[in-house]
C-alpha cells in the first residue's frame, strides 16, 4: 500500500532460524513487507505463526539468519552500539507484559528523564525537562506530580502502559511496534490504551505496527493487514481486502474465530425466555 508518504520500513526476504540440525525451527520464513511513513498497520497471526520473532527482527532485537532491512530507503546498519541506539530512537516498541518493560529499581523520572536524554537533551534545563515530561505525562490523561518519586511497580498495569505511551511522545520515534499492548490490561483500560496510541499516529504523524493474534483489532485499527502463518507472510492487503474478502482459508478461519455479537445477543434471548 503506498500512501504517498514514501517508504518507512521494509524488509526482503527475512528469515529467522533457530537451532541446527533436527533441532532447527524455521521461526521467520522469506518475509517480504513494505511499511510506509504514517501507516498503521497490523500483522495478525496465532501464536508460534512468528509474528513476534518478525518484531524482534525489525527493532533489531534480534538478527537476521537471512534477508534484508531498509530504513528510510537506507539499508539498516546496527554493526555498533551506537549505530544501535541510532536505530532505536527512531523505532521503539511496547509489549504486552508491562510488569517485565521496566527496570523495578528506577523511578518514573528516570524512566522519563532518560528518554528526553536520548533525544539529546543534554543542553536542555532542568526546568525545561520536568516541563517535557508533564506534557508527556498530560498526553497519556496522568498528572506527572502525581507520579514523581514512585515506582513503575506501583501503578496498575493500564497505567503502567500509558507510561510506556508517554515515553513514545518523549523519544518522538518514526515507529512504533505494539505487540499485543492491551492482552495483559483490564477491558477498561483497553481501549484507552489503543485511542492513545491511534492519537499518537494522528497527532505525531508515528507510524504503527500492531502485533496481534485478533483480527478483528486489525480491522478496526489498520490500514494494511499481514496475514502470517508458520513464519510466512500468507495474505496482505487493505483492511477492508484482506477482512472483508479473504482469500486464504487460514485467514477465513481467523474470522470465523471473532466472536459474532448479534449471535451472542440471540442465544442471551433465547436463553431468558426459556426462564
Amino acid at each position: 500500500m503506498d500512501n504517498g508518504s514514501g517508504s518507512c520500513l521494509k524488509c526482503i526476504d527475512l528469515t529467522k532460524i533457530y537451532g541446527m540440525g533436527r533441532t532447527k525451527t524455521l521461526a521467520v520464513d522469506h518475509v517480504s513487507l513494505e511499511i510506509h511513513n504514517k501507516e498503521i498497520v497490523s500483522i495478525v497471526g496465532e501464536s508460534g505463526s512468528g509474528k513476534t520473532t518478525l518484531a524482534k527482527l525489525l527493532l533489531g532485537l534480534t538478527e537476521p539468519t537471512e534477508g534484508e532491512i531498509y530504513f528510510l530507503g537506507k539499508k539498516r546498519d546496527i554493526s555498533t552500539h551506537k549505530k544501535r541506539l541510532e536505530y532505536w530512537k527512531n523505532i521503539q516498541a511496547i509489549f504486552q507484559d508491562p510488569y517485565s518493560s521496566y527496570n523495578i529499581f528506577r523511578k518514573i523520572d528516570d524512566v522519563l528523564l532518560d528518554c528526553i536524554n536520548m533525544r539529546d537533551g543534554k543542553n536542555i534545563s532542568r526546568e525545561e525537562k520536568v516541563h517535557m515530561m508533564s506534557e508527556a505525562c498530560r498526553f497519556v490523561n496522568m498528572k506527572f506530580e502525581e507520579l514523581t518519586n514512585k515506582y513503575p511497580f506501583e501503578l496498575s498495569g493500564g497505567q503502567m502502559q500509558r507510561l510506556m505511551i508517554a515515553r513514545v511522545f518523549l523519544l518522538k520515534p518514526k515507529i512504533l511496534i505494539a505487540d499485543e499492548p492491551t492482552s495483559m490490561i483490564d477491558a477498561c483500560s483497553r481501549a484507552t490504551i489503543l485511542d492513545m496510541l491511534l492519537k499518537l499516529n494522528a497527532e505525531e504523524g508515528t507510524t504503527l505496527i500492531f502485533i496481534t493474534h485478533d483480527i478483528g483489532l486489525a480491522y478496526y485499527l489498520s490500514q494494511t493487514v499481514y496475514i502470517m502463518k508458520k513464519g510466512r507472510i500468507v495474505e496482505s492487503g487493505t483492511a477492508e481486502e484482506v477482512i472483508l474478502h479473504p482469500k486464504e482459508a487460514y485467514t477465513k478461519r481467523l474470522i470465523s474465530d471473532v466472536p459474532k455479537i448479534r449471535e451472542e445477543w440471540d442465544l442471551s434471548t433465547v436463553v431468558y425466555s426459556t426462564e
